[in-house]
């Protein structure tokens, strides 16, 4: 479930159908998108809040876009490091997971961050691309597995009695005394609406002038085993990524390596439903990502390729996440723009804005701040 063809075949399923049910006609609250934002959204709400009537749409099924097409690795910050009041977002997301009995396959050993300068004295990769590959650094983060985090979300949001409807497309949102969501699941007035749509529908969650979409490439090696990991300096098995270009990020999954990196730009999200990974320039990315990866250490100029695919991503104006009131309505909370960075802080800033919409915290003053100084 919650996979597209034309985007590759990723390693990981998502299991999760909703019930079959009724959509109300009045709600407390409406959440759009069934991804990660969305639904830890939806089941940390209800959970705090068991006699709200929430509902949430997905315009396919859950995790068909970004949350179910990532690579996986979990970081601490943003994509322009820390920001204020942004918290420590692993200690966060990892008591989300328990709270919701969510298995995510998560484990946090650390991420290597790679240069070619000032290498660390024990680096364990020195890989020749474009001079030596080293790691310079390292930072807290791990990786997860989507598939199991979607499904897990899903179930925690469906048994906190959360009303879930897949291949329920809104279409438009109209504000007034309440917020009136026209779907093609029907319609329904809502005292608050969450959007957590992220690379898709800019034109309803405010993100317009403000995002751009992009599809983002990764490709998985046949298993390696420990001598090959170790030769090849990832014995340790820890995530790791570039700090300069061209850029690159990777992790293990069992003893196989998944590879990123690359984007497609598109002038609108419309170009993500369009896109074929075994055509044009998505399919140049691949192969030069794949002629890149074997040049990297002798060990791997034989290696053979298990998958290929990828997802969106939504880069935000100055890489810092949206997180703050739908410039149309205070009844409205819209959370994207993670560029690069949301497998953890999506879970995070969506029960965050549970949590707001329940009254029990505020928004985070880092779009405003942005704003200011960008004028």
């Amino acid at each position: 479930m919650g996979s597209r063809k034309n985007w590759g075949n990723r390693p990981w399923e998502i299991d999760f159908v909703p019930a079959r049910k009724e959509l109300p006609a009045t709600v407390d609250v409406a959440i759009i998108g069934g991804g990660f934002t969305g639904l830890a959204a939806a089941a940390w709400l209800k959970t705090l809040a068991p006699k709200k009537r929430v509902v949430l749409f997905e315009s396919e099924s859950v995790g068909a876009g970004s949350s179910g097409h990532t690579g996986g690795m979990a970081l601490s910050e943003s994509a322009v490091g820390d920001l204020p009041g942004l918290g420590d977002v692993l200690a966060h997301y990892q008591s989300i997971l328990k709270e919701l009995a969510v298995d995510a396959d998560l484990i946090l050993p650390g991420v290597y961050e790679l240069g070619r300068s000032k290498p660390l004295k024990n680096s364990p990769i020195r890989w020749k691309d474009s001079g030596e590959l080293c790691a310079v650094a390292k930072v807290p983060g791990g990786s997860i597995n989507p598939g199991k985090v979607v499904t897990g979300l899903a179930r925690a949001a469906e048994r906190a009695g959360v009303l879930l409807f897949e291949h329920a497309a809104v279409r438009e949102v109209k504000y007034s005394e309440h917020v009136t969501i026209l779907s093609t699941a029907g319609t329904t007035r809502a005292k608050n609406v969450l959007f957590a749509t992220n690379a898709f529908a800019p034109d309803l969650n405010g993100m317009k002038d403000r995002s751009q979409c992009a599809f983002t490439s990764a490709m998985m090696t046949e298993s390696l085993g420990e001598d090959v990991l170790d030769k090849i300096g990832l014995g340790e098995r820890k995530p790791f990524y570039t700090v300069d270009l061209p850029y690159l990020w990777g992790r293990l999954l069992g003893d196989a390596i998944i590879f990123g990196c690359g984007l497609v730009f598109f002038d609108d999200a419309a170009g993500l439903n369009t896109l074929d990974i075994d055509e044009g320039e998505a399919l140049e990315l691949y192969d030069a990502l794949q002629k890149r990866i074997t040049g990297f250490h002798p060990a791997l100029k034989n290696v053979q390729f298990t998958h290929r695919w990828g997802g969106p991503i939504c880069i935000s104006e100055g890489w810092v996440p949206v997180f703050e009131h739908h410039p149309e309505s205070k009844d409205a909370i819209v959370v994207g723009g993670f560029s690069g960075h949301g497998v953890a802080q999506s879970v995070y800033f969506g029960t965050w804005a549970a949590e707001v919409l329940l009254g029990k915290r505020k928004l985070p003053q880092w779009n405003k701040a942005t704003k200011a100084k960008a004028r």
